[in-house]
């Protein structure tokens, strides 16, 4: 190898060896950092499905139980013999009832199907309670009107309490039940509550429903009278005739916190024994209504509403702006609101 010759002075001479190449050193830290890098990316993506796993584990959907499930107490609801205060049940002591809430959004069929529930000679739905502000002011008043329900010690027009089997109301998810999510998941799964999740999927339809039924409550097209839900055609025929325009610059944006909505809704609420229902199968397929009972362990019978559908047809027939509106979601996630009829 060639050598550095310094010349210092005239008679000093100072060999001195080349330095030794970089090279080798670089190599190592190359193959350091190389080795690293897959470690760090190996620990990510193990992390990364892990927290996959727990997402979708979180989130899962308790559907009705087989046949074969299991008899754990998560899926089997529990039994209850209530004891109320302000009557006896007499000779119905010894049935049991088992306890449900119906969970649901405005317009999205709900009251179509507790009428369809309370058809059930065991089955008493109180409707919408928490409709009244005061019952949902904090969680203790929501606990209050809890006990009173599951004690069968609330009345209304739909009860059955002294020999119902299954006892429960509807609860619209904007009466305090999101917002006071965890204590109430502890009420139910302390009490052994189930839910049945009641959504619709074309969520363009239901904004409709609403408008319609908002301007219904100051117009009051049946003579006067505002109705929600109709039981003649003719009725129906009147409140359909009202064309409602939708905001199609906020149509998107609306459309998708709706879904979110539902999705919160679902992940609170995963831990308790609970099913899902979509208005759109329950009006495609009866079956569905006896998923519903035996998720409630009810004797299976053929259930009737005397509720007659408001908006039916396309939606090119019920909105004032549909061009703007079918110009907004064409293309989108959401094109498909544009078609289905339900």
């Amino acid at each position: 190898m060639a050598e550095y010759i310094y010349l210092l002075s005239k008679d000093a001479v100072i060999i001195k060896p080349p330095k030794k190449s970089s090279m080798l050193l670089r190599m190592v830290v190359l193959m350091f950092a190389m080795t690293f890098g897959v470690y760090i990316c190996t620990i990510c993506r193990q992390q990364i499905s892990s927290l996959s796993k727990v997402t979708i584990k979180n989130i899962q959907v308790i559907d009705e139980p087989s046949n074969t499930a299991d008899h754990s107490v998560f899926h089997v609801p529990k039994l209850h013999y209530p004891n109320p205060e302000s009557f006896s049940r007499e000779e119905c002591v010894d049935n049991p009832v088992r306890y449900f809430a119906i969970v649901s959004t405005q317009r999205s069929g709900s009251g179509w199907f507790e009428t369809l529930l309370n058809s059930h000679v065991n089955v008493s739905s109180n409707g919408e309670i928490f409709s009244v502000l005061d019952r949902r002011r904090n969680v203790s008043a929501i606990i209050e009107t809890l006990d009173r329900v599951y004690n069968l010690d609330w009345f209304s027009s739909a009860s059955k309490n002294e020999c119902s089997a299954a006892v429960g109301f509807k609860w619209m998810l904007n009466q305090g039940v999101m917002e006071h999510h965890e204590e109430i998941v502890e009420y139910l799964n302390r009490r052994g509550v189930s839910l049945i999740f009641l959504f619709r999927r074309n969520l363009l339809r239901r904004m409709v429903s609403l408008l319609a039924n908002s301007y219904d409550k100051y117009a009051k097209l049946l003579n006067g009278t505002h109705k929600s839900h109709v039981h003649t055609t003719e009725e129906a025929e009147t409140l359909s005739q009202f064309k409602p325009i939708v905001n199609s610059t906020l149509l998107i944006s609306d459309l998708r916190q709706a879904e979110i909505l539902v999705a919160k809704a679902l992940e609170y609420y995963n831990t308790t024994r609970h099913m899902v229902v979509y208005y759109e199968d329950l009006v495609k397929d009866s079956k569905k209504l006896e998923e519903v009972q035996e998720f409630l362990r009810l004797p299976v019978m053929e259930l009737r509403s005397r509720q007659v559908k408001i908006h039916k047809g396309p939606l090119s027939e019920l909105i004032k702006n549909w061009e703007d509106v079918n110009k907004t979601l064409y293309g989108t996630e959401y094109e498909n609101y544009l078609r289905v009829d339900y």
